[in-house]
């Protein structure tokens, strides 16, 4: 996602130092990155760094160090983010990766491990779900070991299907979303090398809006910035060409984008992030291919 992400520069030109600027202003100065109530958030802190890199903008390395070394192991933090802890210590720099507690820390991403292969955001539950499974295989990743059991994974995944839709959260959410899809979509491809689906493909496009933008379901009423970055990755996955709905697509970010540097997630929100603010340069990027 991070390569995508850099290429927005072509579509934001002059843009981009506003970009710049938004999100050095959610840099805290104890070394995290702002959620939406001003507050430093492991979560919004790895938007916050892989907007920078994305922008090819310096990272404040030596307070980011400072910020994930305070949480130590983890051990109190919930899954996604512990998950983002995982990701935050990979952006170090390689000297100092090397105070990165990884034996710990995977040790408490496998204990969520559910009893149906995937994984849940807490330990020992019967069934996982595809938004928790997606941020351990991260996790795993950033951690630099394999997943265990990866076939298990894999079969658990593939369980979710809706045949008529795209991908369920879990059995117990049996929801299809655009950007669950698109995670799943993401996961089968890095653990197995298959294709998108035909029909998951198809699925996914009906979700785009007229107005332009995708919309996290078929029937949602409005079209947001994450489904659209998302629904956009996996298509391009797919090897589907995007120039068909780009134009609609611009207009629906560009109607996103704030004086402030920052972008909405949709367009009824009043608060600008980190988050936001990235998903929009992962859809540009995709845009300006």
């Amino acid at each position: 996602m991070l390569q995508v992400a850099r290429l927005a520069a072509k579509l934001l030109q002059e843009a981009s130092p506003r970009v710049i600027e938004f999100l050095r202003t959610q840099h805290q100065p104890d070394g995290g990155f702002a959620d939406r109530s001003g507050r430093s958030d492991l979560y919004y802190t790895v938007f916050g760094l892989e907007g920078l890199l994305a922008l090819q903008h310096p990272l404040p390395i030596e307070d980011v160090f400072r910020y994930v070394s305070s949480f130590g192991d983890g051990r109190d933090l919930d899954l996604i983010h512990l998950a983002c802890l995982a990701r935050c210590w990979s952006i170090l720099p390689a000297e100092m990766q090397a105070g990165c507690p990884r034996d710990a820390m995977l040790s408490r991403v496998e204990s969520c491990r559910s009893a149906d292969g995937g994984y849940d955001a807490q330990p020992n539950r019967a069934t996982g779900s595809l938004y928790s499974t997606f941020m351990v295989v991260g996790a795993y990743q950033d951690l630099k070991h394999t997943v265990p059991e990866s076939a298990r994974l894999v079969e658990f995944i593939l369980g979710l299907r809706d045949p008529a839709r795209g991908f369920q959260q879990s059995r117990e959410l049996p929801i299809s979303l655009v950007p669950i899809t698109a995670g799943a979509v993401a996961l089968l491809r890095q653990l197995t090398g298959t294709p998108i689906d035909p029909t998951v493909r198809d699925w996914l496009l009906s979700c785009l809006d007229p107005q332009g933008g995708f919309r996290p379901f078929s029937d949602a009423p409005v079209p947001d910035l994450l489904s659209t970055a998302t629904a956009l990755h996996a298509l391009s996955a797919a090897g589907l060409e995007l120039d068909v709905f780009k134009e609609p697509c611009l207009d629906f970010i560009d109607s996103l984008w704030t004086n402030r540097g920052g972008f909405y997630g949709y367009w009824d929100d009043t608060h600008v992030d980190c988050e936001y603010t990235y998903y929009a340069l992962l859809a540009l990027g995709h845009l300006s291919l």
